[in-house]
């Protein structure tokens, strides 16, 4: 289930012609019985559409990341600056701390996000790159014959 996946994304990722091919279906032979289990079939896919979406869309893969971890904090975080605000006082470190450390991991996860959207900018272009000296050398070649 999964190749059939990855192929697809990869080759709409790439402008690549899809063509469908038509094929015979038989009966399954009486006796057999199916190797598919709809569970863990099912969970194979989904991880690898959201593997293929962490690598095809990294910036709104770990932007969704960051934007969760953000909320999480700042929804934890109102209690403790109204007591601060009325008391002077920070009553629950521990929580603040945990807060700190999810915020600092939302922005890393922005960061990440970003940094890996560059990445793959330039890996599509060195592809394309490559693709094109691929269909020249191979005209230049068609030409010699």
């Amino acid at each position: 289930f999964e190749i059939e996946t990855e192929m697809t994304i990869f080759a709409l990722e790439n402008n690549f012609r899809i063509v469908e091919e038509p094929i015979e279906y038989r009966d399954r032979p009486e006796g057999s019985e199916s190797k598919l289990n709809t569970y863990s079939d099912g969970f194979k896919v989904l991880k690898t559409i959201s593997s293929l979406f962490r690598d095809t869309k990294p910036f709104a893969f770990f932007g969704i990341i960051s934007a969760f971890l953000l909320i999480v904090s700042a929804i934890f975080f109102v209690p403790i600056l109204s007591d601060y605000l009325s008391t002077g006082l920070v009553a629950k470190f521990p929580t603040l701390i945990v807060l700190t450390v999810l915020m600092s991991l939302s922005f890393f996860s922005f960061f990440c996000g970003v940094i890996l959207t560059v990445l793959k900018k330039q890996h599509r272009q060195n592809f394309e790159r490559n693709l094109n000296l691929l269909r020249y050398m191979y005209n230049k070649n068609i030409d010699k014959e």
